[in-house]
């Protein structure tokens, strides 16, 4: 359905019940490769081509799933197919913050305009390009999905950081939710 809805043609494979994240799926079509991108600044693309209309790149959306090999799918009751995510799925565009320290809350907005605040279940965490040091900081949205934060809203995020003392070295980091994010290690 979903594949004809987009006008992807490909060879229907009946397939057994499948784990997509933490939750089992029943038997559905597998439809392949739907031929959509998702690109690291949040653009979905169907064919190389841009995907215009917001309500549709929401619905598709909601049912994104990501399986335990890191692979990202759009999985409906009745059909799944395998789409491209160049980075992470989301982008955080915006930050609201409320409250101060152990008490403060870090509340991400989407370019979905879906809402995620900071905290146990919905880590933010700090990747290091191993070649040129640079970091890309994220935040869990759901089910292994992640939003980029960007860069000027990691800015806000470092503005509001904290230093201590860790390992006998100092870092950098956030309060949310009542747990303390790292954002990076200080040089000596």
């Amino acid at each position: 359905m979903l594949a004809r809805q987009i006008g992807v043609k490909a060879g229907p494979t009946t397939i057994g019940p499948t784990t997509i994240g933490p939750t089992t799926i029943g038997p559905e079509e597998e439809c392949g490769d739907f031929g959509i991108r998702i690109a690291r600044d949040g653009t979905w693309y169907y064919r190389g081509s841009p995907i215009g209309r917001l309500p549709l790149v929401k619905l598709f959306a909601t049912v994104l799933r990501r399986d335990a090999d890191g692979g990202f799918w759009l999985v409906t009751p009745v059909e799944r197919g395998r789409i491209e995510v160049d980075d992470a799925p989301f982008v955080a565009v915006a930050m609201q913050v409320a409250g101060g320290g152990r008490e403060q809350a870090l509340t991400f907005t989407t370019n979905l305009d879906q809402t995620v605040t900071a905290g146990p279940d919905h880590a933010i965490r700090v990747r290091l390009d191993p070649d040129t040091g640079e970091p890309s900081p994220y935040v869990l949205v759901r089910d292994g999905l992640e939003a980029l934060i960007a860069r000027p809203v990691f800015y806000d995020l470092v503005e509001l950081g904290e230093e201590r003392d860790v390992d006998g070295g100092r870092e950098l980091g956030v309060w949310s939710g009542g747990k303390f994010f790292t954002l990076g290690r200080l040089e000596p």
